[in-house]
């Protein structure tokens, strides 16, 4: 079979197209589809993600196909089916434990199916199943035209929340179209200073996969009972796609240190989510993501599809996706 093979860690050209053997037959044996596209993907391909395999490795998080066998008796032949994996999805075939398959309800085209569960899950996970949002409480959302937040916009909707979404200039006006209560330019403005004079009691959660200094401030826009969520740094990256060791050693030298005891005082919580590591939470999982299929057929949320490109050009959805123009999600087609 096909698949795309990073032959060592670093910039996005050392993603390469291989013929490779088919995986083993056992478990759920899928026939890919659609793959969607991840910063982890990113991260790992630069060998800063938790778990990342030594090279060469095959990369890939979540993948929407046809189940071509299944040794669990679960999946008959043919089912469409959405999957969460510790790599291997970019390639033609994969075979994935069975509790880490999803059945794909009618009227979900593949498309979306490859596109929901990494960041509608994480967004429904740390939003709802942990941070046991409410009514009117109020939600900081970094990187709000992203994966994840466009997910955790739509759900925040949803359920009748508060939103401030961060972007770039070139984004603010798709943050309105969305229906965010407060589009936030990062660059002009700093987003704690708009947070704490809309609410100087402070928020309820603030989502954040920016790291560095941003995870302090973010705190800072906290009041009691809120919930730092902690799923992502992407502040180790640059634009240029190449590791780049003092970026990253300056963004955790500026990661901050929460002492419990301050957190008591405060009242708040920092909740770490790695969606990676709930592969064995299926029973977990599932539910939560029935009810996002659920919101899907209600027309409440759908997930954005910037742009679709063939396996073969795996190394240019990466560079398109660290320019920053994509909106939403990027998949790629084997």
């Amino acid at each position: 079979m096909r698949a795309i093979v990073a032959r060592r860690y670093g910039p996005p050209g050392v993603l390469e197209l291989q013929e490779v053997p088919d995986p083993p037959r056992a478990a759920v044996n899928i026939r890919v589809r659609f793959v969607g596209i991840n910063f982890a993907d990113i991260l790992s391909r630069m060998g800063f993600y938790q778990g990342v395999p030594k090279p060469p490795f095959i990369p890939g998080l979540e993948l929407a196909g046809e189940v071509e066998s299944d040794a669990s008796g679960r999946f008959s032949p043919g089912q469409r089916v959405a999957a969460l994996c510790l790599f291997k999805a970019y390639a033609e075939r994969i075979s994935v434990a069975a509790e880490q398959v999803f059945p794909v309800p009618d009227g979900v085209p593949l498309e979306d199916a490859a596109a929901i569960p990494v960041n509608y899950l994480t967004a429904y996970h740390s939003m709802f199943y942990i941070g046991n949002l409410q009514t009117g409480d109020r939600i900081l959302i970094h990187g709000a035209a992203g994966g994840v937040g466009i997910a955790a916009v739509q759900l925040a909707k949803a359920h009748k929340l508060v939103t401030f979404g961060t972007a770039g200039p070139s984004k603010q006006d798709y943050l309105r179209q969305m229906g965010v209560d407060h589009p936030i330019d990062y660059t002009k403005d700093d987003f704690e200073t708009v947070v704490r004079r809309v609410a100087p009691e402070g928020i309820e959660m603030a989502l954040d996969a920016v790291g560095g200094d941003y995870f302090a401030r973010s705190a800072r826009c906290l009041g009691p009972t809120g919930r730092l969520v902690v799923y992502g740094m992407s502040a180790v990256v640059g634009p240029s796609g190449k590791r780049d060791p003092l970026r990253a050693a300056k963004a955790f030298w500026q990661t901050p240190r929460f002492h419990p005891l301050k957190l008591i005082e405060k009242n708040i919580s920092v909740i770490g989510v790695h969606l990676g590591r709930l592969g064995g939470r299926g029973h977990v999982l599932a539910p939560q993501l029935a009810d996002i299929y659920r919101m899907y057929a209600d027309g409440q949320v759908r997930p954005v599809i910037s742009k679709t490109f063939p396996l073969a050009e795996a190394a240019e959805a990466h560079r398109y996706i660290e320019s920053r123009q994509a909106f939403g999600r990027v998949l790629l087609k084997p």
